[in-house]
């Protein structure tokens, strides 16, 4: 796999990074780029595809926290290496740095071009293996004060709830010690999932599905052994024998139904007590990845209705009701839903008391637009929208509105109950290990839809 260029822009497009490689793309990549993403949001569409092209360049592009990671490239090349290729840059750099930001990358910028030289020499990678990466790069990194940390950072939303760790525990480098020259021995494991759930117009649930990952972050000097050990009830694959020739699963339990290991795992006693060994490598890395269809309750029920209410206007109420315990809480709610093409204005009504809500009406999309800073388990919210058209409606409204789509984070929260990780035994004893006792999940929205 080869590439061209390689660069990172922020949201404004500044450029933060650039690293031309084979000279045979032109310098002005950059400014085409974000014109043309910006011109693709600018048109009321959704974001630019990870791919696009333009005059004869391929440029592949993956956003994370809020950062563009972009590289180019002439020639025929897989764009899901190239896609994995932007990801593993960016978690190699935040393994060095400790969080990613515009500020850390601005005052890492040395360190940052060290370490591109490294994973990438004339277009061709060469390693993107933070441990590895120890042997060739020798840049300190200058740590960003917590304070300075932005709140975009994936680790924030963990901060919060009666279990309440360091801001940031897991935003050190994992080559920086402590002030005090010490270097803190700490482990962290994290389950995030990744759901899509499509609702039909009655509520009833048409398709459900979850992408998993075990995270782990090591902080472990000398790479000793570590056993993590998983749900007993756990079974993988449908009806019978599963790729890996473990136990059927026909019976209960959590049933996934594929999944994959990160290559320093050993499976030698999973089988037979679902247990995992490893020597993990510095950094961050992922476990386990895994896919589930077994029927799972949503975290959230959404139920949606538009009635005509005269020859130019029309009602939509949205109802959104937690279904998780009172002691979750869900953050970073929206919900979206597309309007009828001749949607000239919308106003909104909220239910009475309602604090930390937005609504907006994007007339040039014609999108329809609520956001909630929170949501407390058992909660119920609606949103009454008042529209009014351009022209008279023919035919069914709910054929040319919707459908409703949602996005939001809940910490601490797990839906697959992939959650009963019984120990993480670290094999050599040390007394500066000091490795969390508890795992921290999150789940996300991957795609959540109701129909109207």
């Amino acid at each position: 796999m080869m590439i061209s260029q390689f660069f990172v822009l922020s949201q404004r497009g500044d450029n933060i990074v650039f690293r031309d490689y084979r000279t045979e793309v032109p310098k002005g990549s950059t400014e085409t780029f974000f014109r043309k993403v910006k011109f693709w949001k600018e048109d009321g569409n959704a974001e630019a595809p990870p791919i696009f092209n333009v005059d004869g360049v391929n440029y592949f592009h993956v956003k994370v926290v809020g950062l563009y990671f972009v590289a180019t490239t002439r020639v025929n090349v897989s764009p899901s290496l190239v896609l994995e290729l932007l990801q593993r840059i960016a978690r190699v750099i935040k393994d060095y740095l400790g969080v990613l930001n515009e500020d850390s990358f601005r005052k890492n910028f040395v360190l940052v071009y060290e370490l591109l030289d490294e994973v990438i020499d004339f277009g061709y990678v060469q390693t993107t293996s933070t441990e590895v990466l120890k042997s060739y790069v020798f840049n300190e990194p200058i740590l960003i004060a917590p304070a300075r940390l932005q709140p975009i950072d994936p680790a924030a939303i963990f901060n919060q709830g009666a279990k309440r760790m360091p801001g940031t525990a897991v935003t050190k480098s994992v080559v920086a010690n402590d002030p005090s020259g010490r270097r803190r021995e700490e482990i962290f494991v994290d389950i995030i999932e990744k759901i899509s759930v499509t609702f039909s117009s009655s509520g009833y649930i048409l398709t459900s599905e979850i992408d998993g990952t075990i995270q782990m972050k090591s902080y472990l000097s000398g790479n000793p052994e570590i056993r993590i050990a998983l749900n007993e009830d756990l079974n993988i694959g449908r009806g019978g024998r599963s790729v890996y020739d473990y136990r059927s699963s026909s019976g209960s339990g959590v049933i996934l139904d594929d999944c994959n290991f990160h290559e320093s795992v050993r499976l030698d006693s999973f089988d037979s007590d679902r247990t995992l060994s490893l020597v993990p490598p510095d950094g961050e890395f992922p476990v386990m990845n895994y896919r589930m269809t077994q029927e799972f309750k949503p975290p959230f029920h959404v139920n949606t209705l538009i009635e005509e209410a005269g020859r130019l206007k029309a009602e939509v109420i949205i109802k959104i009701r937690a279904e998780f315990p009172s002691d979750i809480i869900a953050n970073t709610i929206a919900v979206q839903m597309p309007l009828p093409n001749y949607t000239s204005r919308a106003s909104f009504e909220l239910e009475p008391g309602a604090t930390g809500q937005k609504t907006d009406f994007k007339e040039t999309s014609k999108m329809l637009e609520w956001s909630l800073k929170k949501i407390v388990g058992g909660a119920e919210h609606t949103l009454r929208a008042k529209l009014t058209f351009s022209q008279e409606f023919h035919g069914n409204l709910t054929k040319e509105a919707g459908p409703v789509s949602m996005t939001f984070t809940i910490p601490m929260y797990n839906v697959s109950k992939l959650q009963q990780v019984k120990y993480l035994q670290i094999a050599k004893k040390s007394s500066s290990y000091n490795p969390y006792r508890w795992v921290r999940y999150v789940t996300q929205a991957n795609s959540y839809v109701a129909r109207i």
